[in-house]
């Protein structure tokens, strides 16, 4: 991972960058911060929380620039709240991570409504109003990248997921559909497609469930969360400039599209 940084601090920077992560406090949005604020961006992380939000902060302390935000994805007027204080700061958003998503897990024949509608407003319904936010100021200076974490869930499909494999499948249509609304404005609009990372979201998983997932994985390992870190560097990054619309696939080789 340093030696990674070191290369890329050489060839990229995003100095004088203002970069909006959702779910920053831990797991992958977290590493996704840290890159950043290596790389010289003012990083803007956000927990659900207070908690999440002093977590980011403590983490944030060694750049000495970005801050935490307390965010709920699924309250358009949490949502409104929050970009009204951070225009008023920062005044535009440079380059904008979705990657605040939940799990609730069961066959569709015992899956309640409510849990079907909450994760489609978090994972999915989410992702149209942080974009929205960000879009207009976008489109005004001709740059911006608009970067989701999806899943190889929403490739694939799972037993007992199917709201959340259709909200990371509803993530790869709403990307492609935008990028091409948004393209000729300067603006690059992918997703990141992890597999099977070491996260809060897989350390629960038995070790019989866990052999039989790495079964299917060519490399024989899970991957870490600076495994997806390093591609939505490069991806927010102008080596990418030529690249949207796209889903890219990051899990040892358990799908290849």
């Amino acid at each position: 991972m340093l030696e990674i940084i070191k290369l890329l601090e050489k060839k990229v920077t995003f100095r004088n960058k203002i970069v909006l992560i959702t779910g920053a406090s831990r797991g992958i949005g977290c590493a996704i911060a840290k890159i950043f604020a290596k790389l010289g961006a003012c990083v803007i992380g956000t927990s659900t929380n207070t908690k999440g939000v002093k977590k980011i902060n403590q983490y944030l302390k060694e750049y000495k620039i970005g801050m935490g935000v307390k965010l709920d994805v699924s309250d358009i007027e949490s949502i409104n709240r929050f970009f009204q204080k951070i225009y008023k700061k920062f005044n535009t958003i440079d380059i904008l991570i979705n990657n605040a998503g939940i799990l609730y897990d069961t066959l569709l024949i015992n899956m309640s409504e409510k849990h079907w509608n909450k994760v489609i407003n978090i994972n999915l319904t989410s992702v149209f109003h942080m974009s929205k936010a960000v879009i207009h100021t976008m489109i005004k200076k001709c740059y911006g990248r608009i970067i989701t974490i999806g899943s190889i869930i929403g490739s694939i499909g799972n037993v007992g997921q199917t709201n959340y494999s259709a909200t990371k499948a509803g993530l790869i249509g709403f990307s492609k559909s935008l990028a091409k609304e948004v393209a000729s404005k300067g603006i690059t609009v992918n997703v990141i497609s992890p597999g099977f990372i070491c996260t809060d979201m897989t350390k629960f998983l038995t070790y019989k469930q866990k052999k039989k997932i790495l079964s299917k994985i060519p490399m024989k390992r899970f991957g870490h969360v600076e495994d997806i870190a390093n591609v939505v560097a490069f991806f927010a990054s102008d080596y990418s400039s030529y690249i949207t619309g796209e889903t890219i696939h990051v899990n040892g080789g358990m799908y290849m599209s």
